[in-house]
């Protein structure tokens, strides 16, 4: 059972979208995932808008991969770079630091994510 940033059990990031490296709805990780899809977002207009302009559209929907598009106030789980990318840019969007996996501690420390807290 993975854990989240505090140690304890990860919960669901969301399930609509289906989210997740291994889309499980979990911002679950392994030696796999290049990208480190660690970080459990509630998405911002501004975020997408920032993402897209970084060459990562995730705005429109690619229904020949199963996906259907972010819309701002959807859960989805990020690469950890890209949300300490966007939090550089002042625009990293909330995070929901229960179902954020411990390995993104890694990457950003705990006292910007509990900065950027959904709830």
């Amino acid at each position: 059972m993975a854990n989240n940033v505090f140690g304890e059990p990860l919960i669901s990031c969301s399930q609509n979208p289906l989210t997740g490296y291994f889309r499980d709805g979990c911002c679950n990780t392994d030696e796999t995932d290049l990208g480190l899809h660690t970080i459990c977002i509630v998405a911002t207009e501004d975020f997408l808008q920032f993402s897209y302009e970084a060459g990562n559209d995730l705005s429109t929907p690619m229904p020949q991969y199963g996906f259907p598009g972010i819309k701002p106030g959807d859960g989805w789980c990020l690469c950890a770079l890209r949300w300490k990318e966007a939090l550089q840019n002042n625009c990293a969007p909330k995070v929901v630091l229960e179902a954020t996996h411990e390995k993104t501690l890694e990457i950003i420390q705990l006292k910007d994510l509990i900065k950027h807290a959904y709830r």
